[in-house]
Parts: structure tokens; sequence; C-alpha cells
């Protein structure tokens, strides 16, 4: 499959560095998103997220123009699909974004042309994907109702990197490619061989949307079991941090670190999927991301408890992204650690994100202040280690020993 064109839908976390090692290879990439502002900063070369090296390859893709974006969707021979799949207030999949970026192409496109929906999905949700599409352009054949006669082929890839290894893993990595048909796989399957050296492995839409699922749960499920652990260890006097570092001596042991929840997009929420799709047998499941959901309430206990030594408490929270050093705020424990801190006026509370210059829109100063690092532990007597950034792993220790800490990282 040689594309002249290849349109990427949703220029965030995953969809930015794939328009860009797309447009590296000399394809046409035309980058769409809602955000004006993100727009903006693309065309000029210029990135609006934390990854490493992406600023070089998009710069150079922009200045070779072969990447740019653009707020409407235009005309290309495949239409990648990256926006986001959260979840609604009672956990159930909420795939309005999936919708309105169908029905945002759906308009400009021509037989022959290539769909493949790589946001994290709940099993279906590629087949309503071909529904939406249909509905807008009843005049196109889709592969979910006319198999081998479809004039649109549709698939489902479901991302795999890791953040701060994007660009590298997007390389590298196995990629899983489900086709609504074996056909619609294959044309994936071209166009992924393109840039992927790792193996690109067909099966359906459906197996490769569960895939993806269970990657994420398998992982949610070994950090409940370790956040579980800290929580016992906790009500027993046991450094929970020794007890791991022992037991995985054992051959066949193999204990994750606990932290003070699970956050990202993937890990946190992507297990409710398969629990909304079937509650009655994904028990293991549901439980695991209850105990991770729980961590930061018992996070906040601990510095609450700390707090009280003090008359006027200030507490600095050291990390506010879900992982370490990424910029990456969403579902993260840090901020919901913070704001909860704020909320119950537990004392002055200071956070330290080194990735970020502002907070978002959507967190007000009022319910915390932004500082840096330095000020922070200055200002403090009570600190808290939420994120394992390389800032904070290479602290001066002798800086702590006036305060009291909480370590949910183990970096002490």
């Amino acid at each position: 499959m040689n594309p002249t064109q290849v349109s990427v839908i949703g220029l965030g976390y995953i969809g930015l560095p794939t328009a860009a090692v797309i447009a590296s290879r000399g394809i046409k990439v035309c980058g769409v998103d809602v955000s004006r502002e993100t727009i903006e900063t693309i065309n000029k070369g210029e990135i609006h997220i934390v990854e490493p090296d992406l600023d070089i390859v998009v710069r150079g893709a922009v200045m070779t123009e072969t990447l740019r974006a653009s707020l409407t969707a235009e005309p290309s021979d495949v239409f990648i699909v990256a926006v986001p799949t959260p979840f609604t207030e009672d956990r159930q999949p909420d795939l309005s974004y999936i919708e309105s970026a169908a029905r945002g192409f759906a308009s400009v496109l021509k037989k022959g042309d290539l769909v493949i929906l790589e946001s994290t999905s709940p099993v279906g949700a590629t087949e309503k994907l071909c529904q939406w599409i249909a509905d807008a352009r009843p005049d196109l054949k889709l592969p979910h109702a006319h198999a081998g006669d479809a004039d649109i082929a549709v698939a489902h890839c479901p991302e795999r990197v890791l953040p701060g290894y994007v660009l590298q893993e997007l390389v590298a990595n196995d990629r899983i490619i489900g086709g609504i048909t074996p056909h619609c796989a294959e044309r994936a399957r071209d166009l992924y061989k393109i840039f992927v050296k790792g193996e690109c492995l067909l099966t359906t839409a459906r197996t490769a949307e569960m895939a993806k699922l269970t990657e994420n749960a398998f992982r949610d499920v070994n950090i409940a079991f370790a956040n579980e652990l800290s929580l016992i260890c906790d009500d027993s006097d046991i450094d929970v941090w020794e007890l791991i570092r022992l037991a995985n001596l054992h051959p066949r042991v193999n204990i994750l670190n606990p932290g003070p929840g699970v956050g990202g997009h993937c890990i946190a929420v992507d297990p409710w999927f398969i629990v909304s799709s079937n509650p009655e047998k994904a028990r293991l499941i549901q439980t695991a991301r209850e105990v991770n959901d729980s961590k930061p309430v018992h996070v906040v206990e601990k510095v609450a408890a700390a707090a009280d030594q003090f008359k006027e408490p200030v507490i600095a929270c050291l990390g506010l992204a879900f992982k370490a050093d990424i910029d990456d705020l969403r579902e993260s424990p840090a901020m919901e650690i913070c704001r909860e801190l704020a909320r119950r006026d537990t004392g002055q509370v200071l956070a330290v994100e080194p990735n970020i210059s502002a907070l978002p829109e959507a967190y007000s100063a009022a319910e915390f202040e932004l500082t840096s690092l330095d000020d922070a532990l200055k200002r403090a007597n009570v600190v808290v280690i939420l994120v394992d950034h390389a800032e904070f792993r290479a602290l001066d220790r002798s800086r702590l020993d006036q305060m009291v800490t909480v370590d949910t990282r183990g970096i002490l």
C-alpha cells in the first residue's frame, strides 16, 4: 500500500506521534484536531505535549511539508482515528468522540479508502464506527454489512505504547490488527508495515479490541496486588518496599511496586470497559479497579495524619502527572490527592510538577498552588512524594530531614 495522503484524527498523546512518524517516512499527513491552539502550534513546527524527541520529528516533518494540521478533515487515502474514549460517571464507555470523528470525515471518504480505529475501545466499537460512517454516507458500502463487496476497508489497531517512549515503541512494538473482514486487516497491515518494524499480527476487530483491554486489565490486577499489599503492610508496621524486594528474590515472583493509585487514560479506564460488558463474570477485574481507585483515599488519610502534627501545616505534593517524567494529568491519582487535601482544608497545599508551566483550566488555583520544587521545600513542613520524576529522584535527601514525609513511590 502506497497512500498519497494519510489523515490522523486527534492530535493528542498518540495521534500526534503517529502522524509525525508516518510523515517522517515521506508520506503526506494531515492531522485533524478540534483545538485551534493545537493546530496553530503544530503548524509552527512546535508541540503541545511532553514526549522525548517528538519536537524534533514534528519540526522536521513540518519543515519538509509532509505534516500539517487542520481543523477539518480533508480527502485522504487513509483515516486513522486516535481520539479519546473516556467513561461516563457510571463507568460506561463514552464513544461520542469516535462518533463525532466518524461523522466529521465521512463526507470526504471515497471508494477504496481505509479507516483505522486506534482509540482504545470496548468490544464492538469498530462495528459501531462502520455504522456511523454508513449512516452519514449511505452511498458507500461498509464491510460490516457488505463484507467482500465493501467500498471502504475498516480495521482496529490499538496503540500499545508507553508514554516517554512513544516514538521508539510506535516503530519497534508488535501491532495487533483486527479487521472487520480479513481483507480489511490485510489493508491495514500494509499501511503499518511502512513504519512498524515489529510483527503485524492479524485477527478480527473484536479480538483486537479485547486484546488491548486485556493487556491493561492484566497490568491493573498486578498493580492492585501491590497496592493491596501496601495497605496491609501499613496496618502491620511492615516496610512494603523491603517486603517486595525480598519476595521478588524468589525465581518465580515479580511483584510490581505500589503507588498512590493508577492513572492515565489506559489502565485506569480500560478495565471498566470489560466490566461494563460483563459485570457478572469480570469479578477479579472489577475488584482490582476498586482497590486501585481507593488507594488515593488511603494516601490522603496518611497525609492528614502527618499534617495534624503541625499547627499550620504546609503540604508539598511532589508530582501531578500520572507517571514519571511526562506531563499527562489524565486520571492522575496525584492530582486527585492534591485536590482532596485542598478540599478537606488539611493545610496549605503546594504542588510541584516540573513538566507543566500552569494548571489546566479545569483546576482552580484556589484549590492548590503550583510552585517550584525549591520554593515548596522552603515553605513546607510535610512532603508527599506522589510521582517519581527524575527531579525528585535526584533530590538531596538531607533537604527533607526537618520535614515529615509520606513517600508513595519508595524513592527515599
